[in-house]
């Protein structure tokens, strides 16, 4: 039995067919919660569908700073990528609207929470998990997973019967599945099932078509402390911000834009188009400042831990203690990761001009190739050492395979 639960609502077809579906089947209390995370929506528009539906109360919350600042930088500071494409900006909000549905659950005393991922795709993962580490003992409820309304069509019945508002345009007669926020815009299912089929045109309505971008590159500088953005241009921006930003640059030079098959949590594989304009600046950006500050050995490090990281935020395990000690471990290599990088846009291309950082481990003396430059700190007969060193066990291995085998040994 169920008293009163929390619906994850976006004000779209699935969530308002849920939010009748949950008060008709379980005949329950229906709290709406409707995140901002910069979608760019009217969300007091969904706040009034909610209520004309029956939400006995819609809490809508900003979480757009929150968002960029404790989710999406700390990711971005492990420079995750999931299989060299996606930057995982859908997939990092999914823990942050489960974390305010259990806070909002106690706040109102509700004993369950619903969300409407459906029962093919990875958002199901993403926001059980979230729900089960923050309050293991909440019930869940998956609509997707219990009810028979499994076509588009049947949907819209549903809407139809219960006197449910559906737009006659725009996202509602869209082909495709659209998920979009401050990081990233995702498009998925129907016409881009197919990986051999071009994107129908009228696909993107975020980031611009390379034909139509400027003939001349665009130069933008960023600065960053500690691994984090905090100024773009010299002008010191919130997290919000600095996304707001970076996103109108990238979004006009047709920056961000990345297609490919993936492998989902549940073990199939899907196609999926996404837009990371501003994300995708700050992603080079960042790698360009970490060359020049952080140690060569601690690079390769995180390197090799990146798609671990990367693969568990995709998987929908941010609140899991191996996410969160991968973490201290980055941030901890980020302590040095401050200055400026200027790139350039230009054509659907993020290209580093120039790298200065107050902590760079860059020397022009150590590297110069002036006669007596850096002499006292570096010699040129040194490396003769170190390669017969690195070359010992190659004459091992030589003096093994040029050496008859002992009688009796084979």
């Amino acid at each position: 039995m169920v008293n009163k639960v929390v619906l994850a609502y976006s004000g779209g077809l699935d969530t308002s067919v849920i939010l009748a579906w949950l008060k008709e089947t379980y005949e329950c209390e229906v709290v709406a919660f409707i995140a901002d995370l910069g979608q760019g929506e009217e969300l007091d528009r969904a706040r009034d569908k909610a209520y004309a539906i029956g939400a006995a109360e819609v809490f809508v919350e900003d979480l757009r700073e929150e968002f960029a600042r404790d989710y999406v930088f700390p990711m971005l500071r492990a420079n995750a990528v999931y299989e060299d494409g996606y930057l995982l900006g859908s997939a990092i909000g999914r823990p942050l609207i489960a974390a305010k549905q259990i806070e909002i659950a106690k706040t109102v005393g509700a004993d369950a929470v619903a969300h409407g991922a459906t029962g093919k795709g990875n958002d199901q993962v993403r926001f059980e998990l979230a729900y089960q580490t923050l309050n293991p003992d909440i019930k869940i409820i998956t609509p997707w997973r219990e009810w028979d309304l499994n076509t588009r069509s049947q949907l819209l019945k549903y809407a139809a019967d219960h006197g449910i508002q559906i737009d006659s345009t725009g996202a509602a007669d869209r082909p495709y599945s659209v998920d979009q926020n401050l990081m990233n815009t995702t498009y998925e299912g129907e016409v881009l099932e197919d990986p051999g089929a071009l994107p129908p045109l009228g696909v993107f309505f975020r980031v611009r078509d390379l034909a139509e971008a400027p003939d001349e590159p665009e130069r933008v500088t960023i600065t960053f402390e500690g691994g984090d953005p905090v100024a773009v241009d010299g002008v010191p921006l919130s997290a919000t911000d600095t996304f707001g930003k970076l996103n109108e640059l990238a979004t006009k030079h047709a920056v961000g834009r990345v297609d490919m098959v993936e492998n989902r949590i549940i073990g199939i594989k899907t196609r999926g188009v996404y837009e990371t304009p501003g994300g995708t600046v700050l992603l080079t950006a960042r790698r360009a400042l970490e060359a020049l500050t952080i140690d060569g050995e601690v690079a390769l490090l995180k390197e090799e831990l990146m798609p671990r990281y990367a693969r568990l935020v995709y998987r929908g395990l941010w609140f899991a203690p191996e996410r969160e000690m991968l973490q201290a471990a980055i941030d901890h290599s980020q302590q040095n990761v401050s200055g400026d990088v200027e790139v350039a846009l230009y054509k659907g291309n993020v290209s580093v001009l120039r790298r200065t950082s107050p902590f760079s481990k860059h020397s022009r003396k150590r590297v110069s190739f002036e006669a007596g430059v850096g002499a006292a700190a570096y010699e040129r007969h040194h490396p003769e050492g170190f390669i017969r060193m690195n070359a010992l066990r190659f004459a091992s291995v030589a003096a093994a395979a040029s050496d008859p085998a002992p009688e009796g040994v084979s």
